[in-house]
């Protein structure tokens, strides 16, 4: 049975993979679009984090993650004869099946490895299997659901060498060394979650120094080759080794510096130190923060998760994804109530709470993002896109049509602003009829992308022309919800709630002018009326037996006999 339920949450997993929910920026900026543009070309867009003086992010988790699989996928596309690149819709699914495929592989099997209890280990499979996160942060290209693998496979790496006292482990101590190097490289945050397993190679190691100088010298090796390729990327000639000497690239240093200012962190946010704990870790596991606290099995897994929630609360700023790695670790460190009620209680809780967020944050967050960019490739006459009250939209999804179109995110721009914006870009085209696709012969056309909440357009659109702009709607996506810039005072709460209080409101109120059928209800002098006084409750007994007198005698005189007198 746990075996079909577990088939059936990897399909589930799928199917999320394949939904076009865009939960952060950072899943497109961070990766994908970097390496994109390096082997295929295409126009992107690089942030901040790679193109200030100081770069804090590094490419070389990237190429073996993203560009080896895109490389690939070139070649084949090359194979069978087809001309041109790839389209980059081809390669934003690609990564995402990667990313589903690299998740239930190297995720599932490590969770395997380090449960040694059948029992325990179906329940946690289980458990990673059904979460939410797993369906939807796992399978996106975040740099988080990189770390939460290595994190897993470090532990893996840690026990094999901890327990096999007997055995070489200079091969395990090798892959330990190049996947923590990696590790470090891919996200800074990664040390936190090590800090106390980590512990446990210490004697280990001091008993056996052969199989430490191999960890040491294969993390030197590493990040020798890491600190190169950054050098490389970021320096715009051919590198030589007085810069890999004297001027090398380190951006995990220069990431770590970076956060260590508060003034940088308070661009993104600040938090309270508690963030973490009272509002992101439920968030991610909903009622599994229940079993954390009552049901808590001591292991390797949870010092490495507990590890990382105290060192990333030290941060002043702190998001939900930054604790992704401690999500396998936790639901598999728990242990489901002793109670059969109350086992039973907490299963249907987890399953409703996953089935929500995992609709709403693997389909419908932000879900009009992608097939937008993918929408706007296709039309001849955009030049000018200005996206409002949405995510950044990944650049490369354009199919070289970036060339021409220019993106503009004015994120959650006042209405007024965006008026004068859009007034100054606004392409002015003949009188057509507008009902037709007259308006794609033009050579210059501007489209303003924005989520159905933003009210504010209402009066903008059906030609209503107010302001001397004119607006027509040319294409909607429906499974798009906006949670990042709602703004109650311009756009009002109600529409983001009007669909189920409009069908509140349709049928639950004025039913008989709406959806009453004449005559269909029997009047209240018809109507059986249920005696409650005595002498009501008395003559209804007599009415009942006269009624079955009469039914009996006319039911003997359809078959001919006499009737009989009751006794």
């Amino acid at each position: 049975m746990w075996r079909r339920t577990y088939l059936f949450l990897v399909l589930v997993r799928l199917w999320f993979a394949l939904s076009p929910s865009y939960l952060h920026p950072d899943e497109n900026f961070q990766g994908p679009e970097v390496i994109a543009g390096q082997i295929f070309k295409y126009p992107v867009r690089h942030t901040w984090e790679f193109t200030s003086e100081n770069p804090i992010r590094s490419v070389f988790p990237l190429w073996p993650v993203y560009g080896l699989p895109m490389l690939l996928l070139r070649w084949l596309w090359i194979g069978n004869g087809n001309d041109g690149e790839i389209p980059p819709i081809a390669v934003f699914w690609t990564l995402r099946v990667l990313m589903f495929v690299v998740g239930f592989v190297l995720e599932d099997w490590a969770i395997y490895e380090l449960i040694r209890s059948p029992r325990h280990r179906r329940l946690a499979v289980l458990l990673v299997a059904s979460s939410y996160v797993t369906w939807t942060y796992q399978t996106h290209t975040f740099s988080n659901s990189i770390e939460s693998l290595v994190v897993a496979w470090c532990l893996v790496l840690i026990e094999r060498i901890v327990g096999s006292p007997q055995e070489s482990t200079v091969l395990a101590s090798v892959v330990l060394g190049v996947v923590a190097v990696f590790g470090v490289f891919n996200r800074i945050t990664f040390p936190a979650f090590l800090l106390i397993p980590g512990l446990r190679l210490l004697p280990y190691y001091f008993k056996n120094p052969i199989s430490f100088l191999a960890i040491i010298a294969a993390g030197l090796f590493t990040t020798g080759l890491a600190i190169a390729l950054d050098t490389a990327f970021y320096t715009p000639h051919s590198i030589t080794w007085s810069d890999l000497i004297f001027r090398p690239v380190l951006t995990p240093l220069n990431n770590l510096i970076y956060n260590l200012d508060p003034d940088n962190l308070a661009k993104h946010g600040l938090h309270p130190w508690y963030q973490h704990i009272l509002a992101n870790l439920p968030q991610l596991l909903g009622p599994g923060v229940l079993l954390l606290f009552t049901r808590p099995q001591l292991s390797l897994r949870l010092s490495s998760a507990i590890s990382g929630i105290v060192v990333l609360s030290i941060s002043k700023h702190q998001e939900a994804r930054f604790l992704l790695p401690t999500v396998p670790l936790i639901l598999s460190s728990v242990r489901l109530p002793k109670s059969e009620k109350l086992a039973r209680a907490w299963t249907v809780a987890w399953v409703i709470f996953n089935l929500l967020f995992g609709v709403l944050m693997g389909t419908y967050h932000q879900g009009g993002v992608i097939p937008a960019q993918v929408f706007l490739s296709k039309q001849p006459d955009a030049t000018q896109a200005v996206w409002w009250k949405t995510y950044s939209p990944p650049i490369w999804l354009l199919n070289g049509k970036n060339e021409v179109l220019t993106t503009k995110d004015v994120m959650g721009l006042a209405g007024d602003k965006l008026l004068a914006q859009l007034t100054e870009l606004a392409t002015c085209d003949l009188p057509a009829d507008r009902r037709s696709n007259e308006y794609l012969k033009e050579k210059n056309g501007t489209y303003l992308v924005a989520p159905l909440s933003a009210t504010w357009l209402d009066g903008y659109l059906d030609n209503k022309g107010h302001g001397g702009l004119r607006f027509r709607e040319v294409w909607r996506y429906k499974k798009h919800l906006n949670m990042d810039d709602l703004d109650f005072g311009e756009d009002g709460f109600g529409m983001y709630i009007m669909f189920p209080i409009g069908i509140m409101y349709y049928f639950g109120t004025n039913l008989d002018s709406r959806f009453s059928v004449p005559e269909f209800w029997p009047k209240p002098e018809n109507a059986n009326k249920i005696p409650l006084e005595r002498d009501e409750i008395e003559a209804e007994l007599q009415r009942l037996r006269a009624r079955r007198l009469y039914l009996r005698e006319k039911r003997l005189g359809e078959q001919g006999q006499p009737p009989k007198s009751e006794e």
